[in-house]
């Protein structure tokens, strides 16, 4: 047995992932994830669901021939069918004596600093009292400019939050699948996979689920992608059974706040730097000075995250900017009395851009 694979016994904190193709599907699902999360509890695990499926089951209860394409009408079916899904994990959690508790979120709520810690603090209450936290995306008031994309990539997000060691995105298919339709057991680094039909209930196809995996694995998390109607699917994974494509964790993982800023925030813009600034960045020890500023892309304001990039284009980090982009522009190249005279301040070599403090390398 491989040791990642044997090290997925000692998860403590698992969030399970269902997508909407899986509870399409298979029926009975819920009550035999329920049974099974049950039957792994044994005081010191904890788990956390993130579900899909409220507008797939809102577009049949309203008489909908098809999803809808209008935002009005998503929204309508999301109200609908959020009551229904709660109702089938209520139950059925309930069966087992287990609570489990709804919570919906967009993106705004977790780029937001002070929301996200809201969300932090009322996630662990709710574990803490040993309820099961059930997330899903607020797709009653989303709308594109605060949506995650889809569940894969919300789970992605939500694994950090909840400090979990182990996140299973649980599918349709055997796992990550190569070119020749062989599964891969354990995925590290790049590798060329099949092409799969990207149409049916949901919105996250493979590579959503590839995104979201890496993005986890950088959170310092184990992932698998494995079949939702593999019977005993969680059991097995936590036994270290090869069970669906695992990506371990990676060697040098992020922090919480890092991982925020890389993964949740989306940029405002971009700074492109020197070569000089590029060596620095990427050795994860500096601030960004203006002196090592090329110039900038986009219309951002302080605080905003930026996109760190060469010349030639390559993005080498994430950031939040101490500048707006009209000052970031005006400095860039600048050091010393240069800075000092067009800021106004006795020293110019104070002036940073983005802090290492808050800089992510890729």
């Amino acid at each position: 047995m491989h040791a990642s694979r044997t090290a997925l016994s000692r998860a403590k904190r698992i969030v399970v992932k269902i997508g909407s193709r899986a509870l399409a599907n298979e029926a009975g699902l819920v009550s035999s994830l329920a049974v099974e999360l049950a039957e792994l509890d044994d005081g010191k695990r904890s788990f956390v669901i993130v579900t899909s499926g409220a507008i797939a089951l809102g577009v049949g209860r309203l008489g909908y021939k098809k999803r809808p394409k209008e935002m009005a009408k998503l929204q309508a079916a999301a109200a609908t069918g959020q009551t229904m899904l709660m109702r089938r994990y209520s139950e059925a959690f309930g069966a087992t004596g287990r609570v489990v508790a709804q919570v919906l979120l967009t993106h705004a709520d977790l780029a937001d600093r002070d929301r996200v810690n809201n969300a932090r603090q009322a996630l662990a209450s709710l574990l803490e009292a040993g309820a099961i936290p059930v997330i899903n995306e607020n797709d009653t008031v989303a709308t594109d400019e605060i949506r995650f994309g889809d569940n894969d990539q919300l789970a992605a997000m939500v694994t950090p939050l909840v400090g979990a060691d182990l996140l299973l995105l649980l599918t349709d298919v055997e796992g990550v699948l190569d070119e020749s339709g062989d599964r891969i057991s354990i995925m590290n680094g790049a590798a060329k996979v099949a092409a799969l039909p990207e149409d049916g209930p949901g919105v996250g196809g493979m590579q959503s689920k590839i995104e979201a995996a890496t993005k986890a694995s950088r959170a310092g998390t184990a992932v698998v992608v494995a079949p939702a109607s593999r019977p005993n699917v969680v059991q097995d994974i936590v036994a270290g059974k090869d069970v669906g494509t695992l990506f371990p964790p990676h060697a040098s993982a992020l922090r919480a706040r890092q991982h925020w800023i890389m993964y949740t925030l989306r940029p405002r813009g971009a700074v492109i730097v020197d070569d000089g600034a590029a060596r620095a960045i990427k050795s994860g020890k500096s601030s960004l000075l203006p002196v090592g500023v090329v110039g900038v892309r986009g219309d951002f304001a302080a605080g905003d995250p930026v996109r760190l990039v060469t010349v030639d284009g390559q993005e080498i980090g994430r950031g939040l900017s101490r500048l707006g982009a009209a000052e970031a522009a005006r400095a860039a190249g600048k050091k010393g009395t240069e800075l000092a005279a067009l800021f106004a301040q006795a020293d110019g070599d104070a002036i940073i851009l983005v802090h290492r403090d808050d800089l992510v390398g890729v």
